[in-house]
């Protein structure tokens, strides 16, 4: 089964010195997605949409798939800000740009 992207993004990736992450990621990247108003974290699977490999300090468009959401999907819209991260390390800051899949 073949999932659908919730929204696409604007990721910002943070620099190899603030993130501590000094290798590219591909797409289909999953990092754990906090927002500011959700105890809960999500993974979220990140499929960039013009490059196959992002840095560290790069700004890229992604379409973003959520995994196991059901109670929080009516809550995404456009402008939401969030942060992604890689274990406890700070990745970078992502802006919902449009919500695909409600």
């Amino acid at each position: 089964m073949e999932r659908k992207p919730h929204f696409i993004a604007l990721l910002t990736f943070a620099s190899a010195e603030e993130s501590n992450k000094t290798t590219p990621v591909s797409s289909g990247y999953r990092a754990t997605i906090h927002f500011s108003f959700e105890q809960n974290h999500f993974t979220g699977i990140q499929n960039f949409m013009d490059t196959d490999l992002v840095f560290p300090g790069d700004v890229v468009n992604a379409e973003i798939t959520l995994l196991n959401i059901e109670n929080f999907k009516e809550k995404l819209y456009q402008g939401l800000d969030f942060d992604f991260y890689e274990n406890e390390n700070l990745i970078g800051h992502g802006v919902v740009v449009k919500v695909t899949h409600p």
